[in-house]
């Protein structure tokens, strides 16, 4: 059994190439299926992901804060 055929066997490697399709692909879904809505309302999804990912950032930040003050 050579190595290359060993290393293709591992679980890990296609762990790591399926998450790096996904990470590839999700975000060009998520944007054609906005692209595909109608007018008004892709305006609004738009808006409320850049409100979403706003407030998921503060959040983020407020528990690095929160967690610096008591260790």
């Amino acid at each position: 059994m050579s190595a290359m055929s060993h290393i293709l066997k591992e679980k890990w490697l296609w762990i790591i190439i399926l998450s790096m399709i996904l990470v590839a692909i999700i975000p060009l879904l998520i944007i054609y299926v906005i692209m595909l809505l109608p007018p008004p309302l892709n305006g609004i999804v738009t808006i409320l992901i850049i409100i979403a990912w706003g407030i998921v950032s503060g959040y983020k930040e407020w528990l690095k804060n929160k967690s610096k003050e008591e260790g």
